[in-house]
């Protein structure tokens, strides 16, 4: 579910899923211009620095999208020294409470409507709706 949450916050015509974990070479979505150069790569969870640094020199622009509370907490924690360096680089975070409600809306064949709107996302399943206000931890123009 973090993985749509990601591709509805960067919504783009040519904006499409990696193969996930299958493939250490590509991110969990991307976007290439048409040179075939990598303009967006978004990886969600805690990847670790070396494999962020790697994408900071292969992409454009690159987004990390951490949940897991606590967890995130520490691994924030741990590699926000070394991740100040690029200066292509986005680290966004969910609450633990956000990531726990969007799992709570997994299922097979939901049907998921979105709306963005000044950095919040509302999603709305089967009448429920779930609002989501990502923390931006870090971002290009704040170092």
């Amino acid at each position: 579910m973090v993985r749509v949450l990601a591709f509805a916050l960067y919504a783009d015509e040519a904006l499409i899923f990696g193969k996930g974990l299958s493939s250490e070479d590509e991110p969990d979505l991307w976007r290439k211009d048409l040179t075939g150069a990598i303009d967006l790569w978004i990886e969600v969870g805690l990847p670790e620095e070396k494999r962020i640094r790697r994408a900071c020199g292969r992409a454009r622009r690159v987004v990390v999208i951490t949940y897991g509370g606590r967890v995130a907490d520490m691994w924030w924690q741990q590699n926000q020294a070394a991740l100040q360096r690029p200066d292509n680089l986005t680290i966004i975070n969910l609450s633990a409470e956000e990531s726990r409600a969007l799992a709570d809306m997994a299922a097979r064949g939901v049907q998921l409507q979105c709306t963005l709107q000044e950095a919040e996302l509302w999603l709305i399943v089967e009448g429920e709706s779930l609002r989501i206000a990502p923390e931006i931890r870090l971002a290009p123009h704040t170092r």
